[in-house]
């Protein structure tokens, strides 16, 4: 998991001539032209969720997205605070041994976020497809507090399994254990290709549903927001957790691909955390005008016209054909 780590020892490894170390980096980490990047789309990102986090918190009545909503605006938050730090101690420290170790400590801890991130659209596709595929049992059977529930339990899972990381590969109280700290990078792995297919295969199911069904469905903008978010997501943010797989189970050494394809997917997990309020907004305000902010999010997470027509009319249709089976 730990990709930063990775990149110093082999920058270190391979840079010592005549006894003394010339350069403790690769030579893609030799310009800083990156880390303006990170620091200039992190800086629109944090603006972004600030927004979102501050309406969702505390000006809108929260519901069971928008709880899901306010968590993935947090996680990508912390994200981009992560990455803007770590870059910022980049340009400002040029690459010493102090800046080295705290770039170290960002990364990982970037790590807890992501996960949920993660952990979070998966969540929330599962229950859009569950609602469009069984509408009715969705509504009689989902628990009032589910959304705060399943995202306090995804935060604690994500925390727990970075911790238990950090500890058996050296990263906390100097303590390394190459048995233990394989089974946990595989668990990982494994929870990461989890939630993928996760994703991907609810978004799918929910995309064919619509198109594909016998019925005509009015998608509603909570909808395209889902999908819209997920594209991006799986476009942007995926190839840092594919990094992090290539990273353990390839025995190919490929220090200068590895190292490009690490700053590559820094950045775009960057857009990805920028690119989800601006979503939001987009899709809220799309046909609307003279709208706040408020008014703009709260339609791009509008859902109640469809759960209320939607349900009522499967329900309705429902009684119908028992009624005309009786007769």
């Amino acid at each position: 998991m730990s990709v930063e780590p990775t990149l110093t020892s082999q920058a270190m490894e391979h840079t010592t001539v005549n006894g003394s170390e010339e350069d403790l980096q690769l030579p893609c980490y030799n310009t800083s032209i990156p880390d303006f990047l990170v620091i200039i789309i992190g800086l629109v990102g944090l603006a972004g969720n600030a927004v979102v986090i501050y309406l969702l918190g505390c000006r809108m009545q929260r519901n069971a997205i928008s709880v899901y909503i306010l968590n993935l605006a947090a996680s990508d938050f912390l994200v981009l605070c992560c990455y803007i730090f770590a870059s910022l101690f980049t340009v400002i420290m040029a690459f010493s041994h102090f800046y080295m170790g705290i770039r170290f400590i960002l990364i990982n801890i970037a790590i807890i976020p992501y996960i949920t991130g993660l952990s979070i659209l998966s969540a929330i596709s599962t229950e859009r497809c569950l609602s469009v595929l069984w509408p009715i049992w969705y509504r009689c059977h989902r628990p009032r507090h589910m959304s705060a529930i399943v995202c306090t339990l995804l935060w604690a899972l994500s925390l727990l399994l970075s911790i238990l990381e950090w500890y058996f590969s050296g990263f906390l109280y100097m303590f390394f254990s190459s048995i233990w700290w394989q089974k946990f990078d595989f668990i990982i792995t494994a929870w990461l290709i989890f939630l993928f297919l996760t994703l991907f295969g609810s978004n799918l199911t929910l995309v064919v549903r619509i198109l594909c069904g016998s019925r005509r469905m009015l998608v509603p903008r909570l909808y395209v927001t889902i999908l819209f978010t997920v594209l991006v997501f799986l476009i942007c943010a995926l190839p840092f957790g594919i990094y992090w797989f290539l990273l353990l189970w390839l025995t190919i050494t490929l220090p200068n691909f590895f190292c490009y394809f690490s700053i590559a997917s820094v950045i775009l997990c960057c857009v990805n955390s920028c690119a989800n309020p601006i979503i939001y907004f987009f899709t809220g305000s799309f046909r609307q005008q003279h709208q706040t902010l408020k008014q703009v999010l709260q339609r791009a997470l509008e859902d109640s016209h469809h759960e209320s027509e939607g349900g009522d009319r499967h329900i309705q249709e429902t009684l119908e054909m028992s009624g005309s089976g009786v007769a």
